[in-house]
């Protein structure tokens, strides 16, 4: 398996998308997990991007549509949408209260 062209280790990969999303949202709770360990083999893994799930509760989403919050995170992720992420599960809520 071929190492990612900009991603480092899957450590570093975890860190640099926490460190994105912290600055983007300062969120009440985020969760990130590298779940690529059960896609080895996967076709579209190959060339070392990864596979992670995202949980992130932030006032940022407050009044936005699903798809919009997606979009935001994606937008926050930038570069390492195409350099580090294959697959990217994610659930973005607002805190209880929209506050």
């Amino acid at each position: 398996m071929s190492a990612p062209a900009q991603g480092g280790t899957a450590a570093g990969r975890l860190e640099r998308i926490r460190a994105a999303l912290q600055a983007a949202f300062a969120p009440q709770a985020l969760e990130v997990e590298d779940d690529s360990h059960r896609h080895a083999g996967h076709a579209g893994a190959r060339d070392g991007r990864g596979h992670f799930n995202v949980r992130i509760v932030s006032a940022a989403f407050a009044g936005m549509a699903p798809l919009a919050r997606h979009r935001a995170v994606y937008a926050a992720l930038g570069a390492m949408m195409q350099t580090d992420i294959h697959a990217l599960s994610i659930r973005a809520e607002a805190p209880p209260g929209g506050a």
